[in-house]
């Protein structure tokens, strides 16, 4: 079957391509930059059988669509704006779904599956974000292509920003104040069985047209998911129950306990805000399924972390960070009008085991260098509403083009030519880069046969960004002189 794919770098994008390739379907992914997508990783699913096909378009931009197959049998609407930040997110959805409806009318589709969130009350009454979905439910059933909509509450798999939540507060908390929106009601459904429904409602006529609930076995309060995740990794937590948090303070304080950005914690507040679990369940009857429990889900997702098998994080989504889309395809660093640090290390051990040291920087790994200083930066970023260190990254050794980084956004991943280049997503009066290159020594004068030059790049924002360069230049002495050195010899007499 040919399946059109948007969302496809998305959280669950990125899990339901392999399977669906498994299955033998020929997948068009509809991306805005396919540098940014990791088709190498999907070898095994082309193996299979399956095909896929990388195309690009802008769900904004109605011409850039026409690049959709019209041979197209099914396509998954995977996209939505949660944590983007943006005042306009509604419109913007409500545009995005109108030239989705309108390109898709032009080919032979016969269904599009939407995955949105549990709705137990008008619309009037509901969160801005769950409006929204609500919002772009009616644009697709209204459009030629039947609809099935699958709507689910909190996805439990390592990378959902549910999950992470659930997970930061529960490792890091002995002690928690909960508000009265934690005593409401959730039924959590493993991404596991998430990916099963998807692919099941694939070309099945009795959900053409329907919009159906998926959820787990049981229903939870979220202090109850707290508590049982507290069970499964052994950590015994307390909680002080208080009436007077509201959603926004509450939002604050999940801020600066989680790694979730302002907007995106605001956004999981309003929707914990209301009753989300399943009040109908239609779903089973049509596509019976081994429901997981909610603890068993959980061991699932450390099982892939402890794996290093996380497929797909919240983190890599470039709403996470301050960065534009439109930056990626900038992938030069600029030259002109900016302040640089540049630091250059010969040396004489086979480059790839040095590329595989710059590969693996930040995260549990860090920084090589005075690692207190980068926590101390990140905690002060996070005082003024940026990212901070929290993010880490999804894998340990693989990077791509888009993924986050602690508090930098991945703009080239080249392995081959051994070339990584970063952008800072911290806030600010300036942008910087931060840029590695391992290349061979052309310096006569230096017996070593390759050298690592590292580059710090800044582009100040009138008087205020160049101050803040002289401010912290002292300490670039040390951090980057420090970590080029660590990145040539780190690991050297273990090689």
């Amino acid at each position: 079957m040919n399946i059109l794919l948007t969302g496809a770098n998305g959280y669950i994008g990125l899990r339901l391509l392999p399977v669906l390739l498994d299955a033998g379907h020929h997948v068009t992914c509809l991306v805005r930059d396919r540098r940014r997508f990791p088709s190498h990783e999907f070898q095994t699913g082309l193996e299979s059988g399956g095909v896929l096909t990388v195309i690009e378009g802008d769900l904004l931009d109605r011409p850039s669509l026409d690049s959709i197959p019209e041979e197209t049998d099914a396509a998954f609407y995977l996209v939505h704006s949660m944590g983007s930040g943006k005042s306009d997110f509604y419109s913007l959805e409500e545009k995005c779904a109108k030239n989705f409806v309108d390109a898709l009318s032009k080919t032979k589709a016969r269904q599009v599956i939407y995955l949105s969130g549990i709705v137990n009350h008008p619309k009037e009454a509901l969160s801005p974000h769950l409006a929204s979905r609500l919002n772009v439910e009616e644009i697709l059933h209204e459009g030629a292509v039947p609809a099935t909509v699958l709507r689910a509450a909190i996805i439990v798999g390592a990378g959902s920003a549910s999950f992470e939540m659930i997970r930061d507060l529960t490792e890091k908390l002995p002690v928690m104040i909960t508000p009265r929106w934690l005593r409401n009601l959730c039924q959590p459904i493993a991404v596991r069985n998430v990916i099963d429904y998807l692919t099941q409602v694939i070309g099945n006529k009795e959900t053409f047209g329907e919009t159906f609930n998926i959820a787990g076995p049981k229903a939870h309060t979220y202090e109850e998911l707290l508590r049982m995740y507290g069970d499964v990794r052994g950590l015994k937590r307390f909680f002080i129950r208080v009436p007077f948090l509201t959603p926004r303070l509450s939002s604050y304080w999940l801020y600066f306990v989680t790694s979730t950005t302002p907007s995106l914690a605001k956004s999981l507040v309003d929707s914990l805000s209301y009753d989300m679990s399943s009040q109908e369940q239609r779903i089973r009857d049509i596509i019976p399924l081994d429901l997981i429990p909610y603890p068993d889900a959980v061991k699932r997702a450390f099982t892939m972390i402890e794996q290093n098998q996380v497929k797909s994080s919240w983190i890599d989504s470039i709403s996470s960070g301050r960065m534009d889309f439109h930056q990626l395809r900038k992938i030069e660093v600029p030259h002109h009008g900016v302040l640089t640090d540049i630091r250059v290390k010969p040396f004489d051990r086979p480059p790839d085991e040095v590329a595989e040291n710059i590969w693996r920087i930040g995260g549990k790994e860090g920084w090589y260098s005075m690692d207190w200083a980068w926590q101390l930066r990140g905690w002060m970023d996070r005082f003024v509403g940026g990212t901070g260190l929290r993010r880490g990254r999804r894998h340990p050794s693989q990077l791509n083009p888009g993924d986050a980084l602690d508090f930098w956004r991945v703009l080239v991943s080249d392995r081959e030519n051994r070339r990584l280049a970063l952008y800072a997503e911290m806030k600010m009066p300036g942008e910087a880069w931060l840029e590695f290159r391992i290349e061979p020594n052309r310096n006569a004068s230096v017996p070593e046969a390759w050298r690592l030059v590292q580059t710090a790049t800044f582009r100040p924002k009138g008087l205020l960004g160049r101050l803040y360069w002289l401010a912290v230049l002292p300490f670039h002495h040390f951090v980057f002189n420090q970590m080029s050195h660590e990145i040539v010899h780190r690991n050297a007499d273990m090689a």
